[in-house]
Parts: C-alpha cells; sequence; structure tokens
C-alpha cells in the first residue's frame, strides 16, 4: 500500500528539518515524562504541522523570518483557521525563541497548565 502524499512528505521533512526544529524536538520530547507525547511532522487534514500533542490537540509551529512575509503569513492564518476549526489549538514559536530550551520548555508547559 502506498502512502498517501502528506505522509510521505512528512516522513521527508523529519529528515530534513533545521536546527531551531531540531533542538526544538529534543526538547518537546522531555514532555513524554508528564504524560505528553509529542509528535513530529504531524499531518493534519492537507497540512503537516512541525508539532503536535494530540492528547492535547496542540500544535506548536516553528517560525523562522520567511514567516513574516505578507504571503507566508497569509497562508499561515489560513492554515491556522482550518486547524481552529478542526479543533487544534496552535502556538507559534519564533525560531530564535525555539533554540531556547528553557524559553520553549516554559512557553508549551504554561499554555498546557503544567
Amino acid at each position: 500500500m502506498t502512502p498517501k502524499p502528506h505522509i510521505k512528505r512528512a516522513r521527508r521533512l523529519r529528515q530534513t528539518a533545521n536546527l531551531p526544529e531540531q533542538r526544538a524536538w529534543a526538547t518537546l520530547r522531555t514532555l513524554r515524562k508528564h504524560g505528553f507525547p509529542v509528535r513530529r511532522q504531524h499531518p493534519i487534514g492537507p497540512y503537516v504541522v512541525d508539532f503536535a500533542i494530540v492528547r492535547e490537540r496542540l500544535v506548536i509551529e516553528i517560525d523562522g523570518g520567511i514567516h513574516k512575509l505578507d504571503e507566508i503569513a497569509l497562508r499561515d492564518a489560513e492554515r491556522d483557521e482550518f486547524l481552529k476549526k478542526e479543533g487544534w489549538q496552535v502556538l507559534r514559536i519564533d525560531a530564535s525563541r525555539a533554540m531556547d530550551e528553557d524559553y520553549l520548555l516554559k512557553t508549551v508547559t504554561d499554555f498546557l497548565g503544567l
């Protein structure tokens, strides 16, 4: 059985993660010990999100400088709207801030109410 295109894309993205995503993954994986397993490059509908905590229906997006461009920001807003309609909350974190393990962990745990 051939995987759906978005699953193939998710697999490829996992293999080519940039440095902020790699660091975020190393940090976010520690949430497992608190009962919050995190998935990376997780397909949701037609999209592949950076990270998802399925149990809480939380998407965590690591945004680099390209996300400040009007065209990309508009696409992000449309994507966020879709995700929200599907019952997901979206937490966007600047890539430079995601490199700071303490900041990232505090931001996500505060969001989760831990």
